[in-house]
C-alpha cells in the first residue's frame, strides 16, 4: 500500500491558532502521520498578501517549530507565476509516484470557490479534497454541496462529502490579526507567541 499525504494550502498571512488547531483536528481524525502547510506565493483567487513570503514562510516556520506532526511545502514559494494546487499537486505526484493518496485540505469557507480553481477537474483527479467545517458552515454544507454538482458533477461531490471533517469552532481570522495590529491591540491570545514577537519585531501589518 502505498503512503499518504496530506496538505494544507493556505496564504498564513499571518498563521495562527486557527491554523494549527484545525490542522491538528484533521490528523486525528483522518490518522494522518503528518499535516504539511504549503504556503501560497501568490494565490490567483486572492489580494496579494500582506507580508511578503519570506515573512509569512519564516512566521510558519516558527509556529511549527516544536510541532513533531507538521512540516512545510516550499514548492509554491520557490515557484514563480500564480500558485495553481494543479501546479503543486502534479509536482507531489511525481515526487511521491502514483501509489501515494494525497489529501488536500481546505476550510469550508474555500468550498464554493472551488469551481473557479485552476483545472479543478484535473486537481479532484490528483488530490482527495478534505474540507475542515467548523460551525457554523456544518449547516451550509448541505446547500453548498448541492450548488457544486452541476459544477463538479455527482460523483466529485459524493467524494468531497465524505470525506468532511467536523473542526472546533475557532473565531480567528488572518484579517483580524492583521486590524488588531494596524490598531495597536494585543494578539497574544490568536498566534503562538514567537510569531507575536516575530511580527512586533519585523514591524508586519503596521
Amino acid at each position: 500500500m502505498g503512503e499518504e499525504v496530506a496538505l494544507f494550502g493556505g496564504t498564513f498571512d499571518p498563521v495562527h491558532f486557527g491554523h494549527l488547531i484545525t490542522a491538528r483536528a484533521v490528523a486525528e481524525q483522518c490518522r494522518f502521520e503528518r499535516i504539511t502547510f504549503v504556503p501560497a506565493a501568490s494565490p490567483p483567487h486572492k489580494p496579494p498578501a500582506r507580508a511578503d513570503t519570506e515573512h509569512r514562510l519564516g512566521m510558519l516556520e516558527l509556529a511549527i517549530r516544536d510541532e513533531g506532526l507538521f512540516d512545510i511545502c516550499r514548492l509554491e514559494i520557490d515557484r514563480t507565476g500564480p500558485s495553481y494546487t494543479l501546479d503543486t499537486l502534479e509536482e507531489l505526484r511525481r515526487q511521491h509516484g502514483p501509489r501515494t493518496k494525497i489529501h488536500w485540505i481546505i476550510g469550508a469557507d474555500m468550498l464554493e470557490g472551488l469551481p473557479t480553481w485552476h483545472r479543478v477537474q484535473d486537481v479532484l483527479v490528483l488530490a482527495e479534497i478534505i474540507v475542515a467545517a467548523r460551525p457554523p458552515w456544518q449547516q451550509r454544507l448541505p446547500a453548498i454541496l448541492n450548488g457544486l454538482t452541476r459544477e463538479l458533477g455527482t460523483g466529485q461531490v459524493e467524494r468531497i462529502r465524505q470525506a468532511m471533517i467536523d473542526t472546533p469552532l475557532i473565531n480567528i481570522s488572518s484579517s483580524m490579526i492583521r486590524e488588531k495590529v494596524a490598531n495597536a491591540q494585543p494578539i497574544t491570545d490568536l498566534v503562538p507567541e514567537l510569531v507575536n514577537t516575530y511580527i512586533r519585531e519585523h514591524c508586519l501589518y503596521r
